[in-house]
């Protein structure tokens, strides 16, 4: 996010930021309290821990703005990313869409029949008309097919609920002129019923002169186009509005022509600024894109998707319950990845163990002391007070932080898996047309019906032509009644198709109908998995009797590899696949799962209804990870009624960190000894390696530090020694150097994993200091002499170190005590 980002914009619509910044103000004037009090009733007493409560102070400070303006950025990032894939999909959508409106006009122009009609020699207005309705019958997403003759004048159209004679439009005489397509998108004389008309035009040459003759135009069904799209993505909170706007940033489609007209200008944010804008008195986030284009096809000039949310919504609550249904195992894993994938989560874990190391800090240096030190019991009770007021506040904010990131999280990657099937869906319903348009060619079908060797050279022109027009096509081929390949636009590695393909292309019953053999390797894609989109070739006199068919191989490992790579936008740890019903993978932009292989999935996803969505936390390659699924549910006709079926679950996945193994999380384990200011009792300092719960005797404890301050180094080879920690010896500038040994290595030969919560407890005895790498810190009690008892447990070296616990009674915890004087023994030597 850039800097133009500035949180106190935000604040009073983000009520939960808003109420951790006024916390964390209230938490600040306390700990200057504590400070203040400890200066003047205990100095001396207090000197020890001053300067760690002067930090505590200083950090609260840096945290009031730095941790707040964090937070909102967070949460301003994850709603302008939530609007970017929206806005981005409903540009997307409209462009591939419209790619294919481009190839249809330029291909239909050079229609034999048509041109025939156009120049005069042969047909009639009857006949064309039901040519054209045909066509319009496959290719649904056209109102209104018109032909005109040079002058304008309307020869036949296939819309007779709104009859014109003519046209004075300027389009004809830019479209006479222009030797390719025409997009005009405004109101026409062509479509009077219309507030806006979107037409492709192309000139009509005479079949045998290729003098202009005519223009042909193909009226886009815009306004219910948008609606689908729209109906599909609409926002199910209706907090935002999806739109498509023209180059001057006026709304020519709206989702809520009710809350945002068409017509009307808005303001637009195409580098996705973090600043509200301003439109009919009401402040809006607003996320902008244009299309990179696609198949050089680079969309109508300047339009744009855009989607609009009101500032005072933007940021309300959900009704997420991520949490809640998640393993805390599993969530405290994803935590410790919290720097990476949620720098503010990371601050105020940080912020938190901070928190908790200046209260156990302080219980440890008061720890065996009375006399003066009495009085310093009153500010490390005020201590501990505050310190779980902020334990609270902290806790609030990373499970308030975290729902957020999660949610938005399957919001997101469920987003893109529906753009994924609407994309797919929306592609393969033209192939569908192709196919059995192009197979009711009368040239087509004349020459197969012929024979001799210039028919196969014409027929080889025709397919070049057409896939020249398409590109998403590897080859076209046209073959015959026995299945030999009469001809095709490119090369292909066999002569005939198989018997099975053959037989059900002779089943077809009507020009409707086209058969789509299985997503499996193929001799015509060079052996590779694709589709194959089939429709018979009749004979054109003998009552439709068919005499061959025309294949179209879909090129599906460029097109569906573009469209999976396109909806992720480039965002780094994310992948997604195609997979059939059997979790069969189509297409994938994971290397390690390439196609043909079958993705473990969870069962749920693969048996969702069509047009179903879901999303899921899982563990994906030993990752902690978030996956979005949609099935697909085609598109108008095309997989809804025209009879076939071959279901597509698209499947996006997002990856955080590898899963990590013993990792508690933050875990509140009572301890069984008496309060501190009690007569009688050994005071302990307690604290987790691993899952176990461990104590050593506070006397000989010194302080903790953030294992994050230990500097690594190569030196030595005692086992457990992984570096060393720089104290302040609070005498001036004064400083110790500590060797620091992983208890985990020496208890029970584990290595221990470095995390957020992971501490250095400082030990000394007789003027020797060691470092021990621990988990979190837990606390500090006295323990009477009758529930300490010797180990039943330990053994190895864990036996050595450990040779005490403390009973907890029946069903508690066992806090096994750890031997300083052997540990100083079994490693000084090696200091």
């Amino acid at each position: 996010m850039n800097d133009l980002f500035q949180a106190e914009t935000f604040l009073p619509y983000m009520r939960d930021v808003g109420q951790c910044e006024r916390s964390l103000h209230e938490l600040n004037m306390m700990w200057r309290m504590i400070e203040v009090s400890a200066k003047m009733n205990c100095p001396v007493e207090a000197k020890a821990i001053l300067p760690t409560m002067a930090a505590t102070r200083q950090g609260f400070s840096e945290l009031e703005s730095e941790l707040v303006e964090s937070l909102a950025r967070e949460k301003m990032g994850n709603v302008l990313a939530e609007l970017s894939t929206k806005a981005r999909y409903v540009i997307e959508i409209v462009v591939r869409n419209l790619y294919e409106r481009t190839a249809d006009v330029g291909f239909l122009a050079t229609d034999r029949e048509l041109c025939e009609f156009v120049a005069g020699t042969a047909g009639n207005p009857d006949a064309m008309r039901q040519r054209l309705r045909a066509y319009r019958s496959k290719y649904t997403v056209y109102d209104e097919i018109v032909l005109l003759d040079v002058a304008g004048n309307v020869l036949v159209q296939i819309d007779e609920t709104t009859p014109i004679e003519g046209s004075r439009d300027p389009l004809i005489a830019q479209t006479l002129a222009s030797d390719t397509y025409v997009e005009t998108f405004r109101a026409s004389d062509l479509r009077p019923a219309k507030r806006s008309a979107l037409i492709y035009s192309r000139r009509v040459c005479h079949p045998q002169t290729g003098a202009v003759v005519g223009v042909l135009c193909l009226c886009f069904s815009f306004e219910e186009e948008m609606a689908r799209i729209f109906l599909t993505h609409r926002d199910r909170l209706q907090r935002s509005n999806m739109l498509l706007l023209d180059a001057t940033g006026h709304v020519i489609a709206s989702a809520d022509p009710l809350w945002i007209p068409l017509g009307a200008k808005v303001p637009v944010n195409r580098e996705g600024t973090p600043q509200p804008l301003m439109f009919a008195g009401r402040e809006y986030l607003v996320r902008t894109f244009t299309s990179p284009g696609y198949q050089g096809y680079p969309g109508p000039d300047g339009w744009q998707g855009q989607v609009m949310i009101p500032l005072d919504v933007a940021f309300g609550p959900t009704s997420s319950k991520v949490l809640s249904e998640l393993d805390p195992v599993w969530a405290d894993g994803l935590l410790s990845h919290a720097r990476s994938f949620c720098p503010p989560l990371f601050e105020i874990m940080e912020a938190a163990n901070m928190i908790r190391r200046v209260v156990w800090n302080g219980q440890v240096m008061s720890a065996g002391r009375d006399g003066d030190f009495v009085r310093l019991q009153t500010i490390l009770e005020q201590i501990s007070e505050t310190g779980a007021r902020s334990n609270e506040l902290f806790s609030n904010s990373i499970r308030d932080l975290f729902e957020t990131v999660l949610a938005s999280g399957l919001r997101n990657s469920e987003f893109i898996s529906h753009l994924l099937v609407d994309l797919l869906d929306r592609n393969l319903y033209e192939r569908a047309d192709d196919c059995r348009w192009w197979a009711l060619s009368s040239e087509l079908r004349t020459l197969l019906a012929g024979d001799g060797e210039q028919r196969v050279q014409r027929i080889g022109e025709i397919l070049q032509h057409i896939n020249g027009l398409y590109t998403v096509y590897t080859t076209i081929v046209v073959y015959d009644a026995q299945g030999t390949i009469v001809a095709s636009s490119r090369g292909h590695d066999t002569d005939c198709i198989d018997d099975a393909t053959l037989e059900r292309v002779q089943a077809l019953r009507t020009e409707q109908d086209y058969y789509v053999t299985p997503f499996e390797p193929c001799a015509l894609y060079g052996g590779q998995p694709t589709y194959v989109y089939h429709a018979a070739i009749r004979h054109p006199a003998e009552d439709g009797r068919v005499i061959g068919g025309i294949g179209i191989v879909f090129d599906a490992g460029v097109e569906f590899d573009a469209m999976l790579r396109g909806a992720l936008g480039g965002e780094h740890g994310m992948q997604a696949y195609f997979v059939d019903r059997s979790g069969t993978i189509i297409a994938s932009t994971d290397p390690t799962r390439p196609i043909g292989q079958v993705f473990d999935l969870d069962a749920s996803m693969l048996k969702l209804g069509n047009g179903e969505s879901a999303s899921h936390i899982l563990t994906h390659d030993e990752h902690y990870a978030i996956a979005g699924c949609t099935v697909s549910h085609g598109y108008r006709e095309f997989k809804v009624s025209d009879g076939y079926r071959a279901d597509v679950v698209a499947v996006v996945i997002e990856s955080f960190g590898a899963v990590r193994s013993g990792l508690g999380g933050t875990r509140a384990v009572a301890l069984p000894g008496s309060e501190l200011s009690a007569s009688s009792g050994e005071e302990y300092a307690t604290f987790f390696v691993g899952e176990g719960l461990f104590a050593i005797a506070a006397a000989d404890v010194r302080e903790a530090q953030p294992a994050g301050r230990v500097t690594p180094v190569s030196m030595g080879s005692k086992a457990g020694r992984i570096g060393v920690l720089t104290l302040d010896t609070g005498e001036g500038d004064g400083q110790d150097v500590v060797w620091v040994f992983d208890l985990g290595v020496l208890l029970h030969g584990e290595t221990s994993r470095i995390t957020a919560e992971a501490q250095v407890v400082v030990i000394r005895q007789g003027g020797r200091t060691l470092g021990l790498l621990v988990g979190e810190l837990h606390g500090v009690a006295k323990f009477e002499s009758d529930q300490i008892v010797p180990t039943p447990i330990a053994q190895g070296a864990q036996a050595m170190f450990v040779k005490q616990v403390v009973s907890t009674g029946e069903g508690g915890t066992l806090i096994q005590i750890v031997d300083t004087a052997q540990l100083f023994t079994s490693v000084w030597r090696e200091v």
